[in-house]
């Protein structure tokens, strides 16, 4: 991607950013461009690491000054000849520079402490140390700030605390809060990177080349050169290059990488492909109908890339108190200190020494870790539980959902198909001799269907046959030798051209594939055997994860890239109301209108590279723990146990997290509030300040830590309990958490 693209007037600079990890950087670039002349909006991405600069009407920006700007605030600006990103989001964080901030910081803390102990003639200076080592990048980040006039920042807030608290003796307690806010700023980076990983990987799915025919030669050719109207050549498991029409050929394309369908699709003459899939069975010839900035797989990293731009990250509650709390307090404690000497005979080191405790007292450190260590328990916790949760804005969103988008395939069902009919239409023939033969023509092959045959006969223990002359008849099936007899193994779209059925067994195909499953028919010469069914059946916990769901007060929905029939068939079954036939951006639209409905917060559970999209534009995308790993990647939470019931777990532990926030910031204000007045007007001194301090950053602790027992409450249902299913857009019954 381009480091700067203009587009129609005014024209849109957008410039890569290293070093935005976070809400608070995202906002000190646009407070700083959005003051510069020319430029009408700024909005910056920490996830995307972008920058888009809208120039006023008429006028053009200088990129000089809007780089050096960007600069100045401590970020670098990537020009074209740099590339991709690679690198900082590779390392591991250990070997980054706020990774060995933090080494540095945590290990003088724990010096500092051991020296203490051993040696307390030496007081407060090991623990000096250690905070000024941490707050130097800090002190930076301040003043960078100001220097662009923002001067209310959390890393302002943090320099004026940890200073305060040196200059009053409190030298253990700043080089403490230094520390963690430095360990809550290398998570965000880690974060970040992470999320930036997941469009590169998104990439990979289109080949490189591609083989172009032209002039009656093929040649290999880039696949990102590809234009409108050429035709290539794309050979059996080849990745298709293109969005394109075949043009000569029939095939099965695995197209479970973009619509998550779980059978592959018989494709022939005519029908569309899409960049990304699999060719399985025959060769092909493609026009090109798309270029390769607008294919499938372009589409759906753009879709990724916007969602996630976006959303950009809740702003930390200390960051947005900070904005009023910050100056409230300063200038109290500047009033405390200059104005009772003046109106009064108070004696100045009275006054100041009221207006250090005041600052003590007012020093957030109680506050800095209320939240913090709330959200690290229960993150904790969740982990141990496998639920795994991509920072605490997350972990807040997701007590809030009210709606949840499930995909089916490998999420609501195991993602591979089984066995679930076998029929035989001849005399001194039973079901398992159907299998038998169908098994031998299938042997070798890795089709969903061959599988799923092969898995029955080897679950029943049948006998293995040998296969002659065996071969694959390209989108139609399989046929060989097989005891002296020609046998052949094909769907029913192909039947016709073989043998004509009874009007009863051409209703018994109709039915199975009406509720949703795939069929392949043995014939020999013109006679049709029997038949064998399979589908991708639901997972054994899915109808107790939905249950769970509803006890919380939370609706289901399925979005499927299947076919409606098999989509509707398997939400039927579970009693969940479904939608198929889905493309990546069809699940993405259907969520935002959702949202614009105001039926959200929406979650959306997948395990596919296919629901990126719909995973990165849903406030909270979960992904299934056995899923491809740009699901895992795009996704703010996944479920490693990879369990249906893991998504009600998320909400409920989220929901107790969120309690326990609001009694740890309850807790912290009201001691500050109560000592703040107590101090000002005298009552309490300074070692009173610092206890109470101590104290209440004691009691939001133990009470965070409370959040490491918990236990989910909502998993185990009866299971004569019945499903309550609601159509879109009506109303959720009371149960569950808000019924209480």
């Amino acid at each position: 991607m381009s480091n700067a693209t203009y587009q129609d007037a005014p024209a849109v600079l957008t410039l890569r950013v290293e070093g935005m990890d976070c809400g608070g950087c995202e906002r000190k670039v646009e407070a700083a461009l959005g003051r510069l002349e020319d430029v009408e909006e700024v909005s910056a991405s920490a996830v995307t690491g972008s920058v888009k600069v809208h120039p006023r009407q008429g006028a053009s920006p200088s990129r000089q000054v809007i780089e050096r700007t960007i600069g100045e605030l401590g970020y670098a600006v990537r020009s074209d000849e740099d590339g991709a990103d690679t690198s900082s989001a590779s390392a591991s964080w250990w070997h980054t520079a706020k990774g060995r901030l933090v080494l540095a910081s945590g290990g003088l803390l724990v010096l500092a402490f051991t020296l203490r102990m051993i040696w307390p003639a030496l007081g407060d200076w090991p623990f000096v140390a250690a905070t000024l080592v941490g707050l130097v990048p800090i002190l930076q980040g301040a003043w960078r700030a100001l220097r662009v006039r923002n001067p209310f920042t959390i890393e302002m807030l943090m320099s004026i605390a940890a200073l305060g608290a040196l200059a009053i003796g409190a030298a253990a307690e700043a080089a403490v809060v230094v520390f963690l806010f430095a360990v809550g700023e290398l998570l965000e980076g880690v974060a970040a990177s992470r999320a930036r990983r997941s469009i590169s990987a998104l990439a990979d799915l289109t080949p490189s080349t591609a083989r172009l025919m032209e002039n009656g030669e093929v040649r290999e050719v880039s696949a990102a050169s590809l234009r409108i109207g050429q035709r290539v050549l794309i050979r059996p498991g080849d990745r298709v290059p293109c969005d394109g029409r075949i043009l000569a050929g029939e095939s099965d394309i695995d197209e479970s990488p973009v619509n998550g369908e779980s059978v592959p699709r018989s494709r022939a003459l005519g029908d569309e492909v899409f960049a990304g899939t699999v060719n399985l069975d025959a060769a092909l010839e493609v026009e090109v109908t798309r270029g390769a900035e607008d294919n499938t797989i372009a589409r759906v990293i753009r879709l990724v890339e916007e969602a996630q731009a976006a959303k950009a990250p809740v702003a930390r509650f200390i960051d947005r108190f900070a904005y009023y709390y910050m100056p409230a307090v300063v200038g109290l404690a500047l009033l405390m200190a200059v104005v009772p000497p003046l109106v009064s005979a108070m004696p100045w080191s009275e006054s100041v020494y009221r207006a250090l405790a005041l600052l003590l007292i007012a020093c957030p450190c109680a506050l800095v870790i209320s939240t913090p260590a709330a959200i690290a328990a229960g993150l904790s916790t969740g982990a141990r539980h496998g639920l795994l949760i991509k920072g605490g804005a997350v972990l807040e969103q997701l007590g809030k959902l009210r709606l949840v988008a499930l995909d089916k395939t490998g999420t609501l069902t195991a993602g591979t198909p089984k066995v679930t009919d076998v029929e035989s239409w001849t005399r001194g023939q039973d079901e398992n001799d159907v299998l038998r033969l169908a098994a031998a023509l299938e042997r070798g092959s890795s089709h969903p269907i061959a599988t799923a045959i092969l898995a029955r006969t080897e679950q029943l223990g049948l006998s293995s046959i040998e296969v002659s002359e065996g071969r694959a008849l390209a989108g139609r099936g399989v046929a060989g030798r097989v005891e002296g007899r020609d046998l052949a193994l094909v769907t029913p779209r192909h039947l016709q051209e073989l043998s004509t059925l009874p009007d009863d067994r051409s209703q018994r195909i109709a039915t199975l594939e009406q509720a949703g499953k795939s069929l392949a028919v043995l014939v020999e010469g013109e006679c049709a055997l029997g038949m064998i069914a399979v589908r991708d059946e639901p997972r054994e916990d899915a109808r107790e994860g939905l249950l769970a769901l509803s006890r919380l007060g939370v609706r289901a929905v399925m979005l499927s890239g299947d076919n409606a029939r098999t989509a509707v068939a398997i939400g039927d079954t579970l009693g969940i109301e479904a939608h198929g036939e889905l493309m990546p951006e069809d699940k993405a639209r259907r969520i935002r209108e959702w949202q614009a409905d105001g039926l959200g917060p929406v979650g959306k559970v997948g395990d596919g590279i296919n629901d990126a999209p719909a995973l990165a534009q849903a406030e909270v995308g979960i992904a299934m723990g056995g899923g491809t790993d740009v699901a895992l990647e795009t996704a703010d939470a996944a479920l490693l146990k990879n369990r249906v019931t893991g998504i009600a777990e998320l909400i409920d532990l989220s929901r107790a997290t969120l309690r326990n926030v609001k009694t740890n910031v309850a807790l912290a204000l009201g001691l500050k509030a109560i000592f703040l007045v107590s101090t000002a007007l005298g009552i309490t001194g300074m070692w009173i300040a610092v206890m109470a301090d101590t104290g209440a950053t004691v009691l939001v602790t133990l009470n965070a830590m409370r959040l490491l027992g918990y236990r989910f409450q909502g998993g185990t249902i009866p299971a004569n309990t019945e499903r309550i299913t609601l159509p879109l857009g009506s109303s959720v019954p009371a149960t569950g958490e808000e019924a209480r």
